[in-house]
């Protein structure tokens, strides 16, 4: 097993293919799978082409990155494309894709059973899916995939990302760039594989009961019926509860709403996954924006009825937990040498870190050493809390393949 990964600044949007060709053209890597992310202004179709033909019997998996991408070496531009090339021939791989149209469940379903059988795998329980995804019904998502495997593997992934979340956001695959599908991939690798998956916040002592959510926008693919509209907590509109909270810094939305982003990416909202060693466990909740009518729109779902807290980070915090969760995953390699490592830190973190972001890559660089490491940035990120995969915000996550 080896891999290798390639990172390039394209110089611009017309220079893509040229530059890709270049820059694949060298390495002696036979990959049989290939992630690839990329700035918002890349052209996936063309990528798709472009490692299609370098690569032709690798699987291909990707998308869209928030300001682009980088590695264990630093930060790159926003039109920067990082591929983490696999060649595992012992191993075996599948990827699909597919419209998440009106059933996201049924979608990621079908895309996970298209996987295994391009792996030729079908029936057999994958080391790990891997997932990426336009945002928006993440919960649905997950539930579909639960459906072929449940929590008996781990499933890894985000939800494809631009810069400023303005819809540019892009899945790609062998069938190529879509703006609204799931692409997902089934690992069965020859050699250890390690995960982690976690936050990087903690509790501010502020927490509250949601006692109303939007009736017009809930979902119930399983369990309670949730949604990503909080009208109330503790009796009272969400977002002055949600102000008070936060020491007035929205105040200036309350009458009329607005976007909430910047705002509240150090102070999200989590709700209880349960304990570990005594330790309370907990699931981001990105507040997205307060509306005219005082309820709180958010990037992941909450269901009626349950406990809600309010969190603090930073940006230290944020860079070293990435550290943290690459050494979590190393540690599963079985005592191996990690050989390529493949980490999700979400897009609203990165911009809240803003400069401290080049010390993202010293972080991981200190848990992984030289391992080829492409990092992604995401718009919500999945992965397994206490052992039942979730979709969580403002999260971190880790791949590293052992050798």
């Amino acid at each position: 097993m080896r891999a290798a990964s390639i990172i390039i600044d394209v110089t611009s949007p017309d220079a893509l293919c040229a530059e890709l060709e270049c820059a694949v053209r060298n390495t002696d890597i036979a990959a049989d799978l290939v992630f690839a992310f990329y700035g918002q202004d890349l052209d996936g179709d063309a990528i798709r082409r472009v490692v299609g033909t370098r690569f032709p019997a690798a699987k291909l998996i990707g998308g869209s990155s928030s300001h682009g991408v980088m590695d264990q070496h630093g930060p790159r531009s926003a039109r920067s494309l990082g591929l983490l090339l696999i060649e595992d021939p012992e191993g075996d791989y599948g990827a699909a894709s597919r419209p998440l149209g009106d059933d996201p469940a049924a979608a990621a379903e079908e895309a996970l059973r298209a996987a295994l059988e391009d792996a030729e795998c079908a029936g057999e329980l994958p080391e790990l899916v891997w997932t990426y995804q336009a945002l928006g019904h993440e919960e649905q998502i997950i539930a579909g995939l639960k459906r072929v495997v449940g929590d008996r593997c781990p499933i890894v992934g985000g939800s494809s990302a631009d810069d400023n979340v303005e819809g540019k956001w892009t899945q790609i695959s062998r069938d190529g760039a879509t703006r609204d599908a799931i692409v997902v991939c089934a690992l069965f690798p020859s050699r250890p594989l390690g995960y982690g998956f976690q936050g990087g916040y903690e509790p501010n002592g502020h927490t509250g009961l949601v006692t109303r959510i939007d009736g017009g926008h809930v979902t119930k693919v399983e369990g309670p019926p949730r949604s990503r509209t909080i009208l109330e907590i503790d009796n009272r509109p969400a977002a002055a509860v949600y102000d008070s909270w936060l020491g007035g810094q929205i105040a200036d939305k309350l009458e009329r709403g607005g976007t909430i982003l910047a705002e509240t990416t150090m102070a999200p909202l989590s709700v209880r996954a349960g304990a570990e060693n005594g330790l309370d466990q907990f699931l981001l909740v990105h507040p997205e924006a307060v509306r005219a009518d005082g309820a709180l729109t958010t990037f992941a779902e909450v269901e009626e009825g349950s406990t809600i807290y309010c969190m603090r980070g930073d940006a230290d915090h944020l860079i070293c937990r990435a550290g943290r969760v690459s050494r979590q995953a190393l540690k599963q390699t079985e005592g191996t040498d990690a050989i390529a490592a493949l980490v999700v830190f979400c897009g609203g973190c990165r911009m809240a870190v803003r400069d401290h972001i080049g010390d993202l890559s010293s972080t991981l660089k200190k848990a992984l050493d030289d391992t080829p490491t492409l990092v992604c940035f995401t718009f919500g990120e999945q992965g397994p809390v206490l052992g039942v995969n979730k979709h969580g915000n403002l999260m971190i996550s880790a791949v590293v393949f052992g050798s």
